[in-house]
């Protein structure tokens, strides 16, 4: 528990942004007395998996008529620090600051991921950091090359002539086999700090705000079940809120922050009618098919023994872009989204195949290697809100999600091709004899496409499946069934909830930062944009507080 109730700077949440902005200011002040509160566990020293309940809290949502009534569960991590070392194209970047928020291009966030990261792979100091606190590597000894970089911020992959794979390289320490994760190369190594609290297994229901005033001075919270009793904390100078995309808009609604309508249906009195709080949910779309293979997959397991943290089942990954004869069959992409989005900047990937030696889902054969895939961005959108004014219980909640979600034709079109494609790939692997047959489409019997056991690969040259229209119904079916920012910074008249200085529109000493204040999605694992948002938040709060050497 926190040995006092009074702060300078209170984090609700502790995730990886929270990491990197309370670690960038007590190292620089360490006279800055500094709360985060996590509700998930604490992770100094871990060795174990991660797949533990108390780090992924699961969201069930209500039901969804373009998901065929599924009330789909989403998990996010719960846990201090929040692994796959994956950057955006640098046109991502200049999305953001194209919509009004000067300081969040790629030319500002750029020096911020060399500053955060020491690059232990030969590489060009032009792209990649030699000093910072996160280390990447190749996280287990790598046998032959076969990757290209596409962490660039620049390059995207192309089709079959000359397809460009990476390795997906890790946060590992190559010297240690440790995980190189915020919470340990931020915090934990300040443990002696006595100004510095890291309170987990503990719940923010809501910031305090000054009475008669819109000025933040605490939180209130709980520790235990959702029986326990409320606690407070108090700050002199600032609340930000970091809870991730599902917690941030959950927190910012329960203290009379988002939609009116929202609030009168809780009867939450409103501090600021932000009618964006909640709003622009993206995700990446993504499905996970199981192959089949009489081969031992090859692992190497001598990393295990250092830390099981220190390893991931994905081992490379492919940014796709249609080429010219893909894209006519894809006539809704083709006419719309192609050229407004992607068609004029070459290095936004449509999606991204991947291949994984083990499956994710721990009910399937273990010895089923997986080839995967996701849209990086999609044009459905959700929405994410509170369905009551305190915390449901510690690690569920339920939350509203609207039917545009994995629902719009440009995204099933896009999915339907994704399928086919990664098929292909698998198809031409030593290792594929066939598809798990439960876990794919259901094609009919008389199908040239239907799935099943196999005696091997095909030639590299082989053409390819011929689907119908039945085939093409099925696959859809099979995303609607399988596949799966909401404090948005944007302008207030645009339905955003925070300035570029990551200031709560109608608020006062209140910020959002995390992953949530993304005005737009980014094609990439977004745990790499998580550390450019803490970045650039200590380096305003840092300049807000007058506090020098962030």
């Amino acid at each position: 528990m926190p040995s006092s109730s009074r702060y300078d700077i209170i984090f609700a949440g502790g995730g990886t942004t929270a990491c990197v902005i309370a670690g960038r200011l007590a190292a620089a002040d360490p006279d800055l007395r500094i709360l985060i509160i996590e509700s998930g566990p604490s992770t100094k020293d871990w060795i174990g998996l991660l797949n533990r309940t108390d780090v992924y809290m699961a969201h069930s949502s209500l039901t969804a008529t373009n998901l065929n009534g599924r009330s789909p569960r989403v998990n996010n991590g719960s846990c201090v620090g929040g692994m796959m070392y994956n950057r955006a194209p640098a046109s991502d970047y200049d999305d953001w600051e194209r919509l009004g928020n000067p300081g969040w291009g790629a030319a500002d966030l750029i020096p911020l991921a060399r500053k955060l990261e020491t690059y232990q792979i030969d590489g060009s100091e032009s792209i990649h950091g030699s000093s910072g606190p996160i280390k990447v590597s190749y996280g287990f000894p790598r046998g032959r090359e076969f990757a290209d970089e596409w962490n660039d911020f620049a390059t995207c992959d192309v089709l079959w002539d000359g397809v460009m794979l990476t390795i997906y390289y890790r946060y590992i320490d190559a010297e240690t086999g440790r995980r190189s994760d915020t919470a340990h190369t931020y915090l934990y190594d300040q443990s002696n700090n006595p100004n510095l609290h890291i309170l987990s297994h503990a719940h923010v229901n809501r910031v305090l705000f000054e009475n008669g005033s819109k000025r933040a001075i605490g939180v209130e919270y709980q520790v235990g079940g959702k029986n326990s009793a409320m606690l407070t904390a108090y700050t002199s100078r600032l609340v930000v809120v970091s809870a991730g995309t599902f917690g941030s808009p959950a927190i910012l609604e329960r203290s009379g922050i988002g939609g009116t309508d929202v609030m009168k249906k809780h009867g939450i009195p409103v501090v600021s009618d932000l009618p964006g709080v909640g709003n622009n949910y993206s995700d990446h779309c993504a499905a996970f098919l199981p192959y089949l293979t009489d081969q031992a997959m090859e692992k190497d397991d001598s990393t295990r023994s250092r830390s099981y943290l220190s390893y991931s089942d994905m081992d490379a990954g492919i940014k796709v872009r249609p080429n010219p004869q893909d894209l006519n069959e894809l006539p809704i992409f083709r006419d719309h989204r192609w050229p407004a989005f992607f068609e004029s900047v070459p290095d936004k990937g449509v999606g991204v195949v991947f291949t994984l030696g083990r499956p994710m889902d721990s009910n399937l054969d273990p010895t089923n290697y997986q080839v995967a895939y996701f849209l990086s961005y999609p044009v459905g959108t959700g929405t994410v809100h509170i369905t009551g004014r305190k915390l449901i219980s510690a690690h569920r909640g339920l939350f509203w999600i609207n039917d545009n979600v994995v629902g719009r034709d440009e995204d099933l079109v896009l999915l339907r091709w994704f399928y086919k494609w990664s098929r292909e790939l698998a198809r031409r692997m030593d290792c594929y004899r066939g598809e798990n047959i439960a876990e794919h489409p259901r094609f009919s019997e008389t199908s040239e496409a239907r799935c099943g056991a196999r005696e091997g690969p095909v030639a590299h040259s082989a053409p390819e499946f011929k689907y119908t229209e039945a085939d093409n119904e099925a696959i859809d079916q099979f995303h609607r069934e399988k596949a799966l920012g909401s404090c948005a910074m944007k302008s207030r008249e645009d339905s955003g909830v925070v300035d570029p200085r990551l200031n709560v529109y109608g608020t006062k000493n209140l910020k959002v930062a995390d992953m949530s204040i993304a005005p737009l999605n980014v094609g990439a694992n977004t745990y790499h944009t998580a550390l450019l948002v803490g970045e650039k938040a200590a380096i305003i709060i840092a300049e807000e507080l007058g506090i020098s050497g962030v």
